[in-house]
């Protein structure tokens, strides 16, 4: 064989050793890609309840606000949104490690989404007799669901819409809180009157006699004029 011919069948080989190891490498790299991308490990149930009763808690609150807030077509388009979107998130959480009894809370879900679909689909055509229907069906599936969400273990997700309960605000610094118990009224301090003194009795002189002292009955010392005389003069005067 010629120097030219050899070369001719070696090249062919060659390429196909290349093209060989090529490939082996593609391969080990597409296992590798599939191995990272594998789905997230499934929640346990404890986990599915704790999540799941997060995503009711906060439906039940928002519908309970819009059916406060608003009325006619308005709240219930916006409650069959809130409880269609519940649905796809409880779903978004996969079927959990233990899957006895989330079947029936599954379907019990999907029944829901879809009779809320309809509530919607009736408000937006604006057909009462459509709507009246579709809202009997809705609040049956709403029950079904319920249930089966409190024999799963769920909380929240068993309750049905509620208010939100208003809160009083904190009062400000300095702010004096009204309401309650009222202050007790301090009493005035009693302040004692003021007692004068009783008067002192003046001191009176005795009575004296004086000269001639005035005799008991109130007569005068002096005799009375003329009869003073004509008594001392009833002997009369001697003779000699």
């Amino acid at each position: 064989m010629s120097p030219r011919r050899t070369w001719i069948v070696v090249l062919p080989v060659a390429a196909l050793l290349i093209a060989g190891c090529g490939g082996g490498g593609d391969d080990e790299s597409s296992e590798t890609t599939a191995s990272t991308t594998s789905a997230p490990a499934a929640l346990s149930k404890a986990e599915l309840i704790e999540q799941g009763d997060a995503i009711c808690g906060e439906v039940n609150a928002a519908v309970g606000s819009a059916g406060s807030g608003e009325e006619g077509g308005g709240a219930t388009a916006q409650a069959a949104d809130l409880y269609s979107g519940m649905v796809a998130s409880l779903n978004n959480l996969g079927t959990p490690q233990e899957t006895e009894g989330y079947a029936e809370f599954s379907e019990a879900a999907e029944e829901l989404a879809t009779a809320e679909g309809e509530v919607k689909l009736a408000t937006e055509r604006e057909d009462t007799a459509a709507l009246e229907s579709a809202e009997t069906t809705a609040s049956s599936a709403l029950t079904t669901f319920q249930n089966a969400a409190s024999e799963y273990g769920f909380k929240d997700c068993s309750e049905g819409p509620k208010a939100p309960t208003a809160t009083a605000p904190a009062n400000e610094p300095g702010e004096v809180e009204t309401g309650g118990a009222e202050p007790e009224a301090v009493a005035p301090e009693e302040v004692e009157p003021e007692v004068e003194p009783e008067p002192v009795p003046e001191e009176v002189a005795p009575e004296t006699g004086g000269a001639g002292g005035a005799a008991e009955g109130g007569g005068s010392g002096a005799p009375e004029a003329g009869g003073g005389s004509s008594g001392g003069s009833s002997g009369g005067i001697g003779p000699g």
